[in-house]
């Protein structure tokens, strides 16, 4: 096959934008060798967010799929949707191959149209596993089918890669990448971003929380158990803040208006962009959370993690020392952030945790390993 290679992107997330956005990039100074096509498939529920992300990133698509509210409360439905929609997307795009990343709805239905029309797959971020296939649900899956249709997998780390060999997947086709969320978090704090000018209500010498919390199993009781355990923490400790991005969901909003909002230490706001978020985190001294991409973001910035998770798929940070697991109980995370903020050595030993997930090249790496694939077709 010659160039230029058509690569289509596919991606419905905000986390698949960030890490599909570094490669993007790169594919964009070398028109001669690649024709990008990019595909969006926003749920509604994430159209506010990841429409922000797309004008932060200067990424526009090239075929756009809005999926409605009836397509995506429905996993079937919307699963549905995306295989009619995306067949005709690449009847019309004629790609060489499709890159997807994740566990994300959208990388199942865009391998198994990929598939079906005999073209090859590539998985970025492949060979993450629970070993349970209903936690996180259904991400565990999605993720474990889009690695049984793939065909070129780029694993994060050494553990990924011997996943997907204890999986029977073929070596020749697993390459250890380092994760592309780490190139993105390196090219992002390389700018130059003024901060002096975000949250000038939070005084220097207090010590900052951060919570993301939007996974739509945890909506209702577990979500308000965990809104109002940060609630009990601010209100113990007076020097410390919590900044809480808020998840555009109104029974999301409603609730955390009801518990945490009113407080002089809690800054409850809209969901920040990418560049901002990581600046926060990186002057964050922990951050509570039940978001995957961040397990690999915040030990780049060494910012402690305490996941609101049962099981984590990214068990290299835990085992390095960066993510504490701790899931929803107010006890279990009450005493893991007193430990924290108190047990300073605790502390400086997660902080100076390695970070296990790449050196910031996992995009060069991946291009390079994807032009000599189709060179040989």
């Amino acid at each position: 096959m010659q160039p230029p290679y058509r690569i289509m992107f596919l991606f419905g997330t905000r986390a698949e934008a960030l890490k599909l956005a570094p490669v993007i990039k790169l594919v964009r100074t070398d028109l001669d060798t690649w024709q990008p096509l990019v595909v969006t498939t926003m749920q509604q529920s994430q159209q506010e967010v990841l429409q922000q992300t797309l004008d932060y990133l200067k990424i526009k698509s090239d075929f756009d799929l809005a999926r409605e509210a009836n397509q995506t409360a429905d996993p079937v439905e919307g699963l549905s949707f995306l295989l009619h929609n995306l067949n005709n997307v690449v009847n019309a795009g004629q790609p060489d191959m499709l890159l997807v990343v994740g566990d994300a709805s959208t990388s199942l239905a865009a391998s198994l149209v990929g598939f079906y029309h005999r073209l090859p797959i590539g998985h970025i971020e492949a060979g993450l596993r629970t070993h349970d296939k209903r936690l996180p649900f259904p991400d565990e899956m999605h993720r474990r089918l889009t690695d049984d249709l793939a065909d070129l997998y780029f694993a994060p780390t050494t553990h990924a890669r011997d996943n997907l060999l204890l999986e029977h997947h073929p070596a020749k086709q697993i390459y250890v990448t380092g994760n592309t969320v780490i190139d993105m978090v390196k090219q992002t704090l390389a700018g130059d971003d003024n901060m002096s000018a975000l949250f000038p209500e939070i005084p220097a010498d207090h010590r900052l929380i951060i919570l993301t919390m939007e996974r739509p199993e945890y909506f209702g009781e577990p979500m308000r158990q965990v809104f109002h355990t940060v609630r009990d923490i601010v209100e113990t400790n007076p020097d410390v803040d919590l900044v809480y991005p808020v998840f555009p969901d109104p029974e999301v909003m409603a609730m955390a208006e009801e518990v945490l909002g009113k407080h002089d230490r809690i800054h409850l706001t809209k969901p920040l962009n990418h560049s901002t978020f990581l600046r926060l985190a990186a002057r964050g001294t922990l951050i509570i959370t039940d978001s995957g991409s961040i397990q690999e973001e915040a030990p780049a910035l060494h910012t402690l993690v305490l996941l609101l998770r049962e099981k984590t798929e990214r068990q290299e940070a835990v085992d390095v020392g960066a993510v504490k697991v701790v899931g929803t109980d107010p006890t279990s995370i009450q005493q893991a952030v007193f430990e924290l903020l108190n047990n300073h050595r605790k502390y400086k030993r997660m902080a100076e945790a390695d970070n296990p997930f790449g050196n910031g090249h996992a995009s060069e790496k991946i291009l390079q390993i994807i032009q000599n694939y189709l060179a040989q077709k």
